[in-house]
């Protein structure tokens, strides 16, 4: 049986909700790419530990997801999310703006789009309201996520297959 492409774009975001990264990871190539203004070029196996870390670490995650749109090989989806950042206890409500391209049934490449400036005020307070749109601070969130992902990882012993 074959599932269209919105349906795996559905089901996606229908794992993530249920922080299910095992049907997220399903719904990837093996060798999928993903960029995000934080987890920028992110590939294989490392799409995956991302998203589990994500999960894992989530505690009060909602995810919605409209605008649907899949063809042949690629696709678009709006989808927003709310939960507390753990580094600061604050609330966030993130929208993003998803593309997809496809191979084979399953997602190529995923690049998600959002406001990191607006992440950060949220996120991080204070700070991310006077600060975040500088880019040192915009490269020292990222920098922060990359070294998050390789404890995590490093920690759970994730690679080629995780």
């Amino acid at each position: 049986m074959t599932v269209s492409h919105a349906e795996l774009v559905h089901s996606f975001y229908a794992a993530f909700q249920r922080r299910d990264y095992r049907a997220m990871g399903a719904c990837y190539t093996r060798d999928a790419e993903f960029h995000d203004p934080v987890f920028t070029d992110l590939a294989g196996w490392r799409v995956l530990a991302m998203w589990r870390m994500l999960c894992e670490r989530a505690t009060d995650l909602r995810v919605e997801v409209r605008d649907v749109h899949a063809g042949p090989g690629v696709g678009s989806a709006h989808w927003e999310a709310w939960y507390t950042f753990s580094q600061t206890g604050r609330s966030v409500h993130n929208r993003v703006d998803a593309s997809f391209v496809f191979e084979d049934g399953k997602i190529r490449r995923h690049n998600d789009a959002f406001d990191l400036y607006a992440w950060a005020r949220q996120a991080l307070g204070l700070k991310g309201l006077l600060l975040g749109w500088a880019p040192p601070v915009q490269s020292a969130i990222r920098a922060q996520a990359s070294r998050a992902l390789a404890a995590f990882s490093e920690r759970y012993g994730l690679r080629e297959t995780a």
